[in-house]
């Protein structure tokens, strides 16, 4: 949603200091989330339009941290999570969810991994899009990323009290997906 955020803002050549004097202009985003049956993946819309592959560009990637800085943004992009959230059973994530997004979500898991191995699957995910980046570019704004969400206040990235830890530095995508479901069914199970 960061990154929605972030391609809107360049395309329509709103400055950062602009948008903290005038929230309202975050009001002409709309950002949804489609399945694909192709790609077996949600992917993202902005104002109805299939941006996907857009976002994961590097000028998308060197914006975002900036943008995800803004108050102003992040108290609206809460409130979208929110109202996403209300329909129970979605996966939202990002580095506030499960202490200030959504408290009372009825599953929290802490996903964490080695950056080098966040770095490669982000590079594979991306080459697989055919957008032009080089793997020292993705290591970098991880590790940015990384720096920035310890580093937010306010929305610092913290593990809630209630939240089990996944580590999937050694898992594929199936094997983290069968735990994560094994633990949701658990939840759904007692509900």
């Amino acid at each position: 949603m960061y990154r929605a955020v972030s391609l809107y803002l360049i395309r329509n050549k709103i400055e950062l200091h602009t948008l903290s004097d005038q929230p309202e202009l975050l009001h002409g985003i709309t950002i949804s989330f489609h399945y694909s049956m192709e790609n077996d993946f949600f992917e993202t819309y902005l104002n109805g339009e299939w941006v996907e592959t857009e976002i994961r560009t590097s000028a998308v990637a060197n914006f975002v941290g900036q943008v995800s800085k803004l108050k102003v943004v992040r108290e609206y992009l809460k409130l979208q999570q929110q109202i996403l959230a209300t329909n129970k059973g979605v996966v939202i994530d990002g580095r506030d969810i499960g202490t200030k997004v959504i408290p009372n979500a009825e599953l929290k898991i802490f996903m964490t991994a080695d950056p080098l191995i966040r770095a490669r699957r982000r590079y594979d995910e991306i080459l697989e899009k055919q957008i032009d980046i080089s793997f020292d570019e993705i290591v970098a704004h991880i590790k940015q990323q990384d720096k920035l969400d310890n580093s937010l206040n306010g929305s610092a990235l913290l593990k809630s009290e209630d939240a089990i830890i996944l580590d999937n530095t050694n898992m594929s995508k199936v094997e983290q997906t069968r735990v994560a479901l094994s633990w949701a069914k658990g939840v759904i199970a007692i509900q």
